[in-house]
């Protein structure tokens, strides 16, 4: 007779899921699918440019500089807006003449123009062939959000440099892309409680 025995075999594992499972006990569980986190925040589209205007009821225009379009969601609150007037006048879109450096400057530096044009249509939702536009902020709480937007922008830089067109309005825009560089900008979750980082 032997003094040592075998330990019994180990009890196989039940299989809840192909792949992706965790075993809890004796049982492989699959995980949960999680679903996408519908987007609650506000929204910019930053093009680099040699010279953009608006025509309308006012007429804006600038050089070499920024056109921003921004969309404003039926979430966003100040902090949204401290983190987009932030970041835009901090993205470093530019060539740093001096050095031949691409990539290195931001539009402050370079003491260039924004243009800044309010676009609902950013939050558009195709339902079929038609947009729908029920996740942007409602005209009457958008209009003097976005005009606060602008004050942002204005006390964060040179006043006469920061440009708008009429919220609202009807507007014809034009713009000569330059390179072309097109960035969309959304503000961040964590913005909505702390300011990040900038880098350097």
């Amino acid at each position: 007779m032997s003094l040592f025995t075998s330990p019994p075999p180990p009890s196989p594992l039940t299989l809840s899921a192909v792949s992706g499972g965790r075993a809890y006990g004796g049982t492989l569980a699959a995980h949960p699918r999680k679903r996408p986190r519908p987007i609650r925040a506000m929204r910019a589209v930053v093009q680099r440019v040699a010279a953009a205007s608006v025509e309308g009821k006012i007429v804006s225009e600038i050089g070499p500089g920024l056109l921003v379009l921004v969309g404003i969601h039926e979430s966003d609150t100040d902090s949204d807006a401290d983190y987009i007037c932030r970041k835009v006048l901090n993205m470093r879109l530019f060539t740093n003449d001096s050095t031949g450096r691409h990539w290195d400057q931001n539009v402050m530096q370079k003491n260039y123009g924004v243009l800044l044009v309010s676009q609902f249509t950013l939050y558009g939702i195709m339902k079929g062939n038609k947009p729908d536009f029920h996740v942007a902020m409602s005209p009457q709480k958008a209009k003097p959000f976005y005009e606060s937007v602008v004050d942002r922008f204005r006390n964060s830089y040179k006043p006469d440099l920061v440009k708008d067109g009429i919220f609202g309005a009807m507007m014809k825009v034009n713009l000569i892309n330059d390179g072309p560089v097109t960035m969309q900008l959304d503000s961040s979750p964590s913005s909505k409680n702390t300011a990040d980082l900038e880098e350097p």
